[in-house]
């Protein structure tokens, strides 16, 4: 039972929110951001990052603020972290805000979205529903077609 709302939510993130798009955004821009320094850091004297891996590693670890990674060397690697470390990091946080305010905002949405919304659950577990369910689910789908057959004719 848990694990089936467990998905739900993750579902309903994934298809309510920009989460998605936003993570994907920014792991592509951890790796553009890796390779540059790796670039930048390549023939500096005294260097820490002598591989690809090193500089994705040192990605992760400035992103996540632990500290725990060498300073890039050259000028110019300093000047590509640092503007990893606050892109990077303006992203992050923007991603857990943004989907925490548009997964809990979706209660203020309008009431007809919410019927919508209603009707798309009942349908996606359609084949969970007991007959008495689906006895009713069809009275008010049919209620609903009336309506708005009723809604046509008074507009023509």
């Amino acid at each position: 039972m848990l694990g089936r709302k467990f998905q739900k939510f993750i579902k309903d993130i994934i298809d309510r929110t920009l989460f998605l798009q936003m993570a994907s955004a920014l792991g592509v821009l951890w790796l553009l951001f890796s390779v540059a320094l790796f670039m930048a850091e390549q023939g500096a004297e005294g260097s820490s990052i002598r591989s690809l891996g090193d500089a994705m590693y040192w990605g992760i670890a400035a992103l996540s603020t632990a500290g725990i990674a060498d300073s890039p060397i050259s000028g110019l690697s300093k000047l590509i972290g640092g503007t990893w470390i606050i892109v990077g990091s303006v992203m992050f946080f923007g991603i857990i805000v943004s989907t925490v305010t548009a997964y809990f905002m979706r209660p203020v949405q309008r009431p007809t979205d919410q019927l919508v919304e209603s009707i798309e659950t009942s349908l996606e577990e359609l084949d969970q529903l007991s007959v008495e369910e689906l006895d009713l689910l069809k009275e008010n789908v049919d209620a609903l077609i009336e309506h708005m057959e009723d809604i046509k004719s008074r507009r023509q």
